[in-house]
């Protein structure tokens, strides 16, 4: 990595002697975990047996005062006893030590602190001051003691951890001084080089006092180059809505580097959507906000001296004009220099729209609409005059490994409102016409308008190629109305609602009943999957304010939004019950009331499910080895696709893998020789301490970082300071996350990352562990990784999300819009493979309803009732996590090209006389792979029903044979007709030939 700390110390003076004192980095030289990463090398030459030094060090950290001094003799490395502390603050400190060794080196460490809890969420408080000095000592310490010692160097533990120069504070009267040289007093501009970042918002660094007043900038770029550069505003007193306006840059020649072609990324941008927006940027007095501000340089722009200027203005102040001067050097940037990020040339990324036009993503199919209906992959919509669905279909068999000409109906009317008045009869509302506007490969859109003298309901739905069906759906008031209740009606066929996953209920059968209530502040709950294995529907219920909360262990930091609408103050909820001939999903609000003019929205979205057929080729032939390791040991294993996670020597910190890129690139070109795909560690959710645009995305507010509380390593706590939430911590190599806000234009560099990342360092996809994107971003992700022949292979991890921390959200629900574009799921740790149902495994896990197939994670998984799902395990990762066994069986078997046929189709051939031990076939030409499991209580013995023409084998030459498979099951042979005996949560695997 590339820290910008000097090669050859840099001095500075201080304020009340001509010594200089240097700040240094000493790699590796002291236990940082013990004694912290910042020490003042001191000096001692004195002949008494008390030394006193004051130490000028600058700190930015609150409260000094209330933290541990401890000194070391360099001579011996121990700590000496007695030490008093004199006066402390921010500026400075006094300590009184026993110079044991005498004249020579002493170490004073000041931010010492401890670690405590979770290895990877730690604890960490600064250690307090304690007496360990002696009493005796203490009483010879003199009344009046001169220095006798001096700090000879500032040291850090190294330069990643250095305070150097942007932390290095000034004083209060330095900053004073500096200011008063500028005559103002509303506001200062600041302007800095993209080098040093400001890293301080309270405080003004020392270095700037240094080089005195400096109201324009200058700086170097290549032709080309996306440059960057700060003008850090500073408040003499509260300043509202600072602006930013850029002029050309001209170089007196003709040539110029135009104004269109510059921005600030604090006062405007594009959203991770691909809209425009400003922002609205306020500076606190005695605070600082740095503005960074980006120039495209032109890549035929010619050499030379550009000048112009940046106007600032803010709301009561005098306009502020920054003269800039630009040196364009020869050399060309290659794709904006974003190789080198140290510089900040891919802020630009923030700002990117890279992917957005919605393309179909294999394996999906253009949409097609004739008159009323649109047909995409496996499915169908018809619309209803109101805008409405009039019917959702599906084409997949049951085995969902083909598509049939006969539909599967989802419901049994048009989804509806109800607008029930206070005297319990519903409005009858008059639909408009319904008319398209805008039919696409990739999207279907229409409108239509339904009134009634008392309401208007304004629909507007878009469908897109994945089977994501959006709608808003804006109520407006024409008079004052009271309801007794609006409801939403999904009316599902009995055969579309054989299980139900959401809204409190694990994946299972379907319920008789359900009722459920709003209780957004300690659920992440707005919606429910209910559906068969071939057929489904989710749907969420939101308004025009939603905001995706965070998750994974935060949601209780940023829960969801109660939907106006649909929540109705607490009033709202849902039941879902057979009504009729329908299991009817009642949506409702209770009664409320609305005046003329007001509007409600009430907005929903579904995603009909499956969404494409099962690739059963693709998982018995794509083997992952979960670990950075040699490419010949992991061949060794079968494996052919390697997951880097992070913490590694070629993927160290988390989210960022920008860093050992080149090391990366080694790594996978090794792996590609030799046939094998690698996929790397990278998702949106928290970020690494080391990305090189931390403290330019910090100057954004909350809108990449999310507000928290702090705390976290001792690096966060020492350059961050405040209002962060503490993520992911590597002890390894000491990597220290922060969460993310949630969406936000990090993801616009999140995709442009990828971008970057598959076209130069050549990973063929991403494992994703958990997500904090919207589905947005996940085919924005697809496109990139998939451009030009890529493989783009996305799976998704997740730990199970059903617990308080995370709201009592079911995983798969809560990624379930991202599943049209994954390859694969893990789910995952906290997972429990032995108490849960079959119907839990299908539904929660398997990903098979979906279209998806699956592995387990949590202490090995349950390799019995995987293989019933086509799931393994993950290699290497617990002791007993070893699929290996059961991929030689697949290949001995021949699983390519094999038919996947499962327990949950009606005409499966291999059934068992237990209803508590399925049984699923792979069938192929004369013979049959029969994967058995058992849920049942005890240890039991099935006869197997087996339907010899289906399965194409003669039963009187039939063999059912047992073969040994390493860690899974011993050799054995049965006759067909008799019992096989099946241990409680375990099974078989069976060859019929």
């Amino acid at each position: 990595m590339r820290y910008l700390f000097p090669a050859l110390l840099l001095f500075l003076f201080t304020a009340s002697a001509a010594q200089e004192l240097p700040y240094t980095s000493a790699s590796g030289q002291w236990n940082t975990d013990s004694l912290g990463d910042h020490r003042a090398v001191i000096r001692f030459n004195g002949t008494r047996n008390v030394a006193r030094v004051e130490v000028e060090w600058r700190r930015r950290d609150r409260d000094p005062e209330a933290k541990r001094i401890v000194i070391q003799d360099a001579q011996t490395g121990k700590e000496i006893v007695n030490v008093k502390t004199g006066a402390m603050n921010n500026e400075k400190g006094t300590v009184f030590f026993e110079p044991v060794s005498g004249k020579g080196t002493y170490y004073l460490y000041y931010l010492v602190s401890r670690n405590s809890g979770s290895p990877n969420y730690p604890t960490v408080n600064y250690l307090k001051p304690v007496t360990t000095a002696s009493d005796s000592w203490l009483a010879k310490l003199p009344a009046h003691l001169a220095a006798n010692a001096v700090v000879v160097k500032m040291e850090s533990s190294d330069a990643f951890n250095s305070f150097y120069p942007m932390e290095v504070t000034a004083t209060g009267a330095e900053t004073r001084a500096l200011l008063d040289k500028y005559q103002r007093n509303d506001y200062i501009v600041f302007p800095e080089d993209r080098q040093y970042p400001v890293k301080m918002f309270a405080q003004l660094p020392y270095c700037w006092v240094r080089r005195g007043v400096v109201k324009g900038f200058k700086g170097s770029a290549m032709r080309g180059e996306n440059y960057s550069f700060q003008l850090a505003v500073y408040g003499l007193r509260n300043i509202e809505n600072i602006q930013v306006r850029f002029s050309d840059l001209k170089d007196g020649k003709g040539n110029l580097i135009p104004a269109s072609g510059m921005t600030c990324i604090n006062t405007e941008g594009i959203d991770y959507t691909g809209k425009p927006f400003s922002k609205v940027v306020h500076v606190s007095r005695d605070s600082l906000q740095p503005l960074w501000c980006l120039v495209d340089i032109p890549s035929g722009a010619r050499p030379g001296s550009y000048k112009g200027q940046v106007i600032i203005n803010a709301t009561g102040a005098a306009e502020t004009v920054v003269p800039v001067q630009l040196t364009i050097l020869p050399q060309l940037a290659k794709e904006g220099n974003s190789g080198a990020p140290w510089n900040q040339t891919r802020l630009k990324w923030l700002n990117s729209t890279i992917a957005q036009e919605n393309t179909v993503i294999a394996p999906y199919t253009p949409l097609v609409v004739k008159n009323n209906t649109v047909d995409l992959l496996g499915r169908r919509v018809t619309v209803d005059p109101s805008g409405f669905p009039a019917q959702l279909q599906t084409f997949f068999t049951e085995e969902m490994t083909s598509i049939k000409p006969t539909p599967n109906n989802i419901i049994t009317e048009p989804i509806h409102f109800h607008f029930t008045g206070t005297d319990g009869k519903d409005l009858k509302l008059e639909n408009g016409p319904m008319q398209y506007t805008q039919q696409s490969a990739g999207t279907v859109a229409w409108k239509a308008t339904n009134k009634h003298p008392l309401v208007q309901m304004d629909v507007a739905a878009s469908l897109e190629f994945d089977g994501f069906l959006s709608y808003t759906v804006k109520v407006t008031a024409l008079q004052d109305v009271d309801f007794k209740n609006i409801s939403l009606h999904i009316p599902f066929t009995p055969e579309a609602a054989s299980y139900l996953m959401g809204l409190g209920e694990k994946g299972r059968t379907r319920p008789d009943s359900l009722s459920w209530k709003w209780d957004v502040t300690h659920k992440n709950q707005d919606g429910v999957w209910v559906g068969a294995v071939n057929a489904g529907l989710q749907y969420t219920l939101r308004d025009e304010k939603y905001v995706r909360p965070l998750n994974t262990n935060f949601y209780l930091q940023k829960p969801l939004l109660l939907p106006a609408s649909w929540g109705n103050e607490n009033k709202g909820g849902i039941t879902i019950a057979q009504k009729g001939k329908s299991i009817l999903a009642d949506n409702y609000t209770g009664a409320r009331s609305m005046k003329k003019g007001d509007t409600l929205y009430f907005n929903f979205n579904l995603l009909i499910t499956p969404f494409h057929t099962l690739n059963t080729d693709f998982q018995w032939a794509t083997r992952f080895y979960h670990r950075y390791d040699s490419i010949s040991k992991i061949k060794n294993t079968g494996a052919t696709v390697v997951n880097i996670h992070h913490g590694n020597a070629i993927n160290p910190w988390i989210n960022y893998p920008f860093i050992e890129w080149q090391k990366m690139k080694q790594y996978i070109d090794q792996a590609h020789q030799n046939g094998l795909k690698v996929k790397i560690y990278n998702t949106v959710r928290e970020l690494s301490n080391h990305a090189y645009e931390l403290f330019p995305l910090r100057s954004l507010g909350h809108e990449v970082y999310s507000p928290g509380k702090g705390g976290g390593f001792r690096w966060l706590q020492e350059h961050v300071g405040s209002d962060y939430i503490a993520a992911w911590f590597v002890p390894e190599v000491k990597d220290a996350a922060i969460i993310n806000s949630g969406m936000s234009r990090w993801h616009n560099y999140y995709v442009e990352g990828m971008n970057w990342l598959t076209k130069n360092v050549g990973i063929d996809g991403i494992y994703l562990d958990d997500v904090a994107f919207d589905r947005i971003t996940m085919k924005r992700i697809k496109r990139v990784l998939t451009a030009n022949g890529h493989p783009g292979i996305i799976d998704l991890h997740s730990a199970n999300q059903y617990n308080k921390s995370d709201g009592f959200i079911n995983s798969a629900n809560l990624y379930m819009e991202h599943f049209p574009y994954l390859n694969r799921l893990w789910f995952g740790e906290y997972f429990d493979y032995e108490n849960n149902s079959p119907d839990f495994f299908l539904t929660e896990v398997s990903g098979i309803p979906f279209g998806l197939m699956g592995e387990m994670l949590q202490d090995g998984g349950n390799a019995w009732r995987g293989m019933v799902y086509g799931m393994t395990c993950r290699i290497p990762w617990t002791e007993n996590a070893d699929p290996t066994g059961i991929w030689k069986l697949w290949d001995d078997f021949g699983m390519q090209g094999s038919a996947m046929i499962g327990y949950w189709v009606h005409n499966n051939p291999v059934k068992t006389d237990n209803e508590k031990v399925k049984a699923t076939v792979y069938k192929k030409n004369g013979k049959a792979l029969v994967s058995i499991a058992s849920w049942n209580e005890t240890d039991t013995d099935v006869l197997l029903h087996i339907d010899w023409k289906q399965l194409g084998i003669d039963p009187a030459t039939a063999v059912i044979e047992a073969p040994a498979v390493k860690k899974f099951q011993e050799a054995r042979q049965f006759r067909p007709g008799e019992k096989i005996p099946v241990p409680k949560n375990k099974g078989w695997l069976l060859v019929i030939h």
